[in-house]
C-alpha cells in the first residue's frame, strides 16, 4: 500500500512507531488515514518483530479529530461513512478480539502492546484514538478534549465505555458532558495520561524508552498475554478471568519464554528473548 497521510517506521530493538501525517491539518482524521491506521496495525499485530508501537503525530498535533471537509460531507449525507472524502483504500482485517474490532477500540484487541506520544492537540475521534492506547504520554501543553459536545453529536467511538475505566465515572462524566479542554498537566493528574512532560519532542523520547524498557524485560508471549487479559477482563466475571488466568499460566510455563525468564534470573543476566 502506497502510505499517503501515515509514517512507519521500524526499529531494530522491536519497536515500531507510527506517525500521523498530515501536519498542515494538525493530523486531523481522514478515510484514507483510517484505512492506513488499521492496514498497518494489523500487519503489525501478525509480525513477531514489533514488539511495541507507538503512536505519534507529525508537526505540532497528535490528531485534531475528523477533518472538516469530511466532516461537512457527512452534514449532507446525514450519516458517518469513514470513506467519505476519501479515496477508497483496501483494508483488511485486522485479527483482533471480535469485541473490540471497532474503530478505534480495535486498538484494545492487538496483542500488540500500543503507546500514544501526545505532542500536540488531541480532540474528538484523535482524544478517543490516545484514549484506545494502552499507555498515553503527553506534553504538559498539549490540548485534549473529547469535543462532541460543541458539534452537537454524542460522546463517539465508545470513549463512554473506554474513558471511566482510566479515569472514573465522576471525571469522564466531567470530561464528556462538558467537552472541555485539558491540557496534558491536569490529564496527568486526572490519570488520563500516565505522565506529563515538558515539551513534544520530550514526550515521544520518553515514550520510546519506556517502550524499549518493556520489550528488553518481558516476555513476547507475557506482553500479549497480559494486554489480552486486561481488556477481556472488562467484559467478564472474576471467576472466568480467574479460570483462564489458570489456563493461561500452565500453557505459559510449558513455553519457551518461561524457561527462559527462569534461566536470565537464575543467572542474574539480561533475557534472551527468541
Amino acid at each position: 500500500m502506497e502510505l499517503k497521510v501515515t509514517k512507519w517506521q521500524r526499529y531494530d530493538d522491536g519497536i515500531a512507531l507510527l506517525t500521523l501525517n498530515r501536519p498542515d491539518r494538525l493530523n486531523a482524521w481522514t478515510g484514507r488515514m483510517e484505512r492506513e491506521v488499521r492496514h498497518l496495525l494489523a500487519g503489525a499485530d501478525d509480525d513477531p518483530g514489533v514488539r511495541v508501537i507507538v503512536i505519534t503525530g507529525a508537526g505540532r498535533g497528535f490528531c485534531a479529530g475528523a477533518d472538516v471537509g469530511a466532516l461537512e460531507k457527512e452534514v449532507a449525507a446525514g450519516r458517518y461513512d469513514p470513506g467519505l472524502g476519501d479515496q477508497p483504500v483496501a483494508r483488511p482485517g485486522a485479527g483482533v478480539a471480535p469485541d473490540f474490532d471497532h474503530l478505534p477500540t480495535f486498538l484494545m484487541g492487538m496483542s500488540t502492546p500500543v503507546i500514544a506520544a501526545i505532542g500536540g492537540p488531541a480532540a474528538g475521534l484523535g482524544f478517543v484514538l490516545a484514549c484506545c492506547c494502552d499507555v498515553r504520554f503527553a506534553a504538559a501543553g498539549a490540548k485534549m478534549t473529547a469535543a462532541h459536545g460543541p458539534l452537537g453529536l454524542p460522546a463517539e467511538m465508545a470513549v463512554s465505555w473506554v474513558l471511566p475505566r482510566i479515569v472514573g465515572l465522576g471525571r469522564a462524566a466531567d470530561l464528556l458532558i462538558s467537552s472541555r479542554v485539558i491540557l496534558g498537566d491536569e490529564a496527568a493528574d486526572l490519570g488520563l495520561v500516565n505522565a506529563a512532560l515538558p515539551t513534544p519532542e520530550a514526550t515521544v523520547e520518553h515514550a520510546f524508552t519506556y517502550a524499549r524498557e518493556m520489550a528488553r524485560r518481558v516476555a513476547p508471549a507475557s506482553l500479549a498475554a497480559s494486554k489480552r487479559q486486561l481488556y477481556l477482563d472488562q467484559l467478564r466475571s472474576l471467576d472466568d478471568s480467574a479460570r483462564d488466568a489458570r489456563t493461561r499460566l500452565d500453557e505459559h510455563m510449558a513455553g519457551p519464554d518461561f524457561a527462559e525468564g527462569v534461566a536470565a534470573l537464575s543467572e542474574r543476566r539480561p533475557p534472551r528473548w527468541g
